[in-house]
């Protein structure tokens, strides 16, 4: 039997194929530490080959991803001044890697068969998650959470914080009466339920706050462009005063203290200190990527000793900035920021100038949950992680040019009579 080409990269009729190469993505990026190899080779068979299709659709001009590829180049190179020279190059062509299919994935997939894909991934993630997975203690603050399949109760958060945004957003933004919608309500419920027993306090208030931000939107696209403008700054000016009063009258500390967490950030800061510590021994590119966290090294096996991290792997410095400080320098944070600050204002930006364009809500909701998570999670830095995946998506998806509008034509010919 022949498959038409259109039915796996063209993003108008290849709902199916992309949808369920989506979730499988999701499960592979969750779980790839539990299945190996094997899995991350099936979500390079769910991409790549689209190549071999129609490589002029699914490929591009890269000229225009220059500065998407930047950080995962410099990642590459990095790996000439390491301490870990192996390590550091095994993981950035990883990392190149996972962004080629992340751009494949942006030019193949649409905006709306990602999320539908995203609300069955994460449908599947929580429930082998429910079935297979567990609790755990936390040394550093006494407490029994769920942290389902996963080794953190944080990445099971992402999932399911991921799951509640895309399906409120389905249901808000795309407004479709179908049996998505449905299905959207009971992945938001599975999602919360998960939610709340991991007892990820970033990823409950990032996601609330998120949603409350979606929700109050709404009314904005009711609005022109102009009025949606200007009645956006004046909202965020009073958000910002809202914000400042809160801290100033101990806001921070209240909510922390709702999840059993005290001003420490359950020893955060200190891990904080100890990294910007380790970035002013190599403040220009840093020390190489991945070339920290390596068994051996004096100062990693401190942490994991301090931190009770006896499998001494899979630790971070619970910051991207820090993170990225430590092994790429000054000059990896500031091609990071860029993207990181260029996915949120330049989807805010379109949603803001475009009468009706749901895509960009998505994409600008999906950009701000990841830049709340950087200050206190790594979820865009690795490769096989859905962060970073959404995160090259998202910038792909800002080089794409948009259709010209064609202009409506005289009912009595092709051009208005002119008086």
């Amino acid at each position: 039997m022949k498959i038409a080409r259109s039915m796996l990269v063209d993003p108008d009729r290849n709902q199916v194929y992309g949808i369920a190469a989506v979730a499988l993505s999701f499960f592979v990026f969750a779980y790839s530490s539990l299945f190996g190899q094997v899995s991350i080779l099936a979500y390079y068979g769910l991409w790549f080959p689209l190549i071999l299709v129609d490589y002029k659709r699914v490929l591009g001009n890269y000229f225009r991803y220059l500065w998407i590829i930047a950080f995962p180049l410099l990642c590459f190179l990095s790996a000439f001044w390491s301490p870990a020279p192996s390590v550091s190059l095994r993981t950035a062509i990883q990392l190149l890697t996972h962004l080629i299919c992340a751009l494949i994935a942006m030019r193949t997939i649409s905006v709306l068969t990602l999320t539908r894909g995203s609300i069955v991934g994460t449908v599947v993630v929580m429930l082998y998650s429910i079935v297979f997975g567990h609790y755990s203690y936390d040394a550093m603050d006494g407490s029994y959470s769920f942290v389902g399949s996963f080794a953190s109760k944080n990445q099971l958060g992402l999932y399911a914080s991921l799951g509640i945004v895309f399906s409120v957003l389905y249901a808000i933004v795309f407004r479709r009466r179908d049996i998505w919608l449905a299905g959207a309500g009971a992945a938001a419920l599975l999602c919360a339920y998960c939610l709340m027993a991991s007892q990820s306090a970033t990823s409950v208030i990032t996601t609330a706050g998120l949603i409350a931000a979606c929700i109050a939107y709404l009314p904005f696209g009711l609005l022109g462009p102009s009025s949606r403008k200007l009645l956006f700054v004046g909202v965020v000016v009073v958000g910002l005063a809202i914000v400042v009063a809160g801290l100033q009258m101990g806001a921070v500390d209240a909510i922390l203290g709702l999840f059993g967490k005290d001003s420490t950030l359950t020893g955060r800061t200190y891990l904080w200190q100890q990294g910007i510590e380790a970035a002013h021994l190599n403040p220009i590119l840093g020390m190489g990527y991945q070339g920290f966290w390596v068994q051996g090294f004096a100062k990693p096996e401190q942490l994991w000793d301090e931190f009770f991290i006896t499998t001494r792997t899979g630790f971070h410095f619970h910051n991207t900035y820090i993170e990225v400080a430590v092994e790429n320098g000054l000059v990896g944070l500031a091609l990071l920021v860029f993207m990181l600050l260029r996915n949120v204002f330049g989807h805010l930006g379109a949603m803001l100038n475009r009468h009706n364009d749901p895509s960009s809500i998505v994409l600008f909701a999906v950009s701000l949950l990841l830049l709340m998570r950087s200050f206190v999670e790594i979820d865009v830095i690795f490769p096989y992680q859905i962060g970073s995946f959404l995160m090259f998506y998202a910038a792909g998806k800002l080089t794409l040019r948009r259709p010209v509008p064609q202009r409506p034509q005289h009912r009595y010919g092709h051009h208005p009579i002119v008086a």
